[in-house]
């Protein structure tokens, strides 16, 4: 299986590389509705059709999960060994820019009951522009293959270098929950918005950023009003991360020794790993070491406590 989702990752980035940058493939696939309410772009159709002819011939037995597609049995009558979820391209607005913060994501695990977070059992990250390799194994040592880990030691809000999303949330109630981590780090460390899931939890692994913070699904859930300002944002869709932005890099950080929970400090194990709807989404708090973690908590209880105002 780690050989499988290596190489499928391998093979989805040959196949979108070459659409990188291109205003062709921003084009809008009307007939095509993503499981999680997103935007479609060309490229991603492309990505996903590759995706099933590549299963279908190196792997027919393996069902899978997209961000399009949702679950894909190929086999039939449930007869699939295992399940792949897939993000072709995490990341598509930075590939359609032609910014290096894309990537694909493919975690496995199996399909003998309702998998979770926890029973991803194989994950691979790979960026498309640079075809850098995140491979990871559960219970292994470490990365099965990757940059070297170098996790930050900084443990100071001041000094932290993040990353959060702004994609489809409403930008001033985000602001409002993260807006004292952006104050304290602007000046002595910083903050990006750089677009992949995948990209920003792979960068806390090569300890170029310290975290990465996103607290959506908790805003929906605690503040009175906030999922209709989501789906005002989202044309109708409340778009969060979904087990497919995270399953993957979430392998790669815990084998990495980095602390992965969501915004609340909860493990994300126990979370269903297949589906895309709005009760799938995940708030997630990725930091490279326990006691930035928890300031960095502290602050998101702190925003939520000033939104909820």
């Amino acid at each position: 299986m780690l050989e499988l989702v290596r190489d499928l990752s391998l093979a989805l980035r040959e196949e979108v590389l070459p659409s990188i940058g291109s205003h062709a493939a921003r084009a809008h696939d009307e007939e095509a509705a993503a499981a999680g309410g997103d935007v479609t772009f060309a490229i991603d159709t492309e990505a996903e059709a590759f995706l099933e002819r590549y299963l279908a011939e190196h792997a027919p037995d393996v069902a899978f999960y997209s961000e399009d597609r949702g679950l894909v049995d190929p086999a039939g009558g449930g007869s699939a060994r295992a399940v792949l979820v897939v993000d072709p391209i995490d990341g598509t607005r930075p590939a359609l820019a032609g910014l290096e913060s894309c990537c694909v994501s493919v975690a496995a695990a199996p399909l003998d009951t309702e998998p979770t977070m926890a029973d991803v059992s194989a994950a691979c990250v790979v960026e498309i522009p640079s075809g850098v390799v995140f491979l990871a194994e559960k219970s292994g040592d470490g990365l099965a293959e990757g940059p070297p880990v170098r996790l930050s030691a900084n443990e100071r809000l001041d000094r932290m270098f993040w990353t959060y999303g702004f994609r489809g949330r409403p930008a001033r109630a985000l602001t409002e929950v993260i807006a004292e981590l952006i104050d304290a780090s602007s000046v002595g460390g910083g903050t990006f918005d750089l677009g992949s899931a995948a990209f920003d939890m792979t960068r806390v692994s090569t300890g170029q950023l310290d975290a990465y913070v996103e607290p959506g699904p908790r805003m929906v859930a605690d503040v009175p009003g906030m999922r209709e300002e989501f789906e005002r944002v989202g044309q109708g869709a409340v778009l969060n991360n979904s087990p497919y932005d995270l399953a993957a890099a979430a392998l790669v950080l815990e084998q990495s020794g980095a602390v992965v929970t969501d915004a609340y400090g909860a493990t994300l194990g126990d979370r269903p790993l297949l589906g895309s709807g709005e009760s799938f989404q995940m708030s997630i708090v990725a930091s490279a070491n326990q006691a930035l973690h928890a300031q960095v908590l502290r602050e998101v209880d702190k925003g939520i406590e000033r939104l909820l105002r």
